[in-house]
């Protein structure tokens, strides 16, 4: 979590006032961030980017609120440059993902 905000300078364990929430994914996590967590934090007015990173496979989702107050969807993936414009940040995607192990995910076809 990001905050820019002046009311957060001296925030010790809770800040109200984020412009950047970053979640990594995992199996048991991944369905509440994607729902009721994302829309519990669409309802925080200085949140401009909510991102979520992937367990299984090199891919970054942010939701990035527009000029005209509607969350886009931007999909980063293998070979692309993350750019989360609330903090004016870039870099490869591989950077992220820089000595992290994938974890394999089986496939349910039988």
């Amino acid at each position: 979590m990001v905050t820019c905000d002046e009311r957060d300078k001296r925030a010790i364990q809770v800040i109200y006032h984020p412009c950047l929430i970053v979640e990594v994914l995992s199996p048991s996590t991944e369905a509440k961030d994607r729902g009721k967590k994302f829309r519990n934090y669409r309802r925080i007015s200085t949140l401009k980017e909510y991102v979520m990173i992937s367990y299984e496979q090199k891919v970054i989702e942010c939701y990035r609120l527009n000029e005209k107050g509607v969350w886009e969807l931007y999909t980063f993936s293998e070979g692309d440059e993350v750019e989360l414009k609330s903090v004016d940040f870039r870099c490869s995607i591989e950077s992220i993902y820089e000595d992290v192990v994938l974890e394999a995910v089986e496939d349910d076809e039988e």
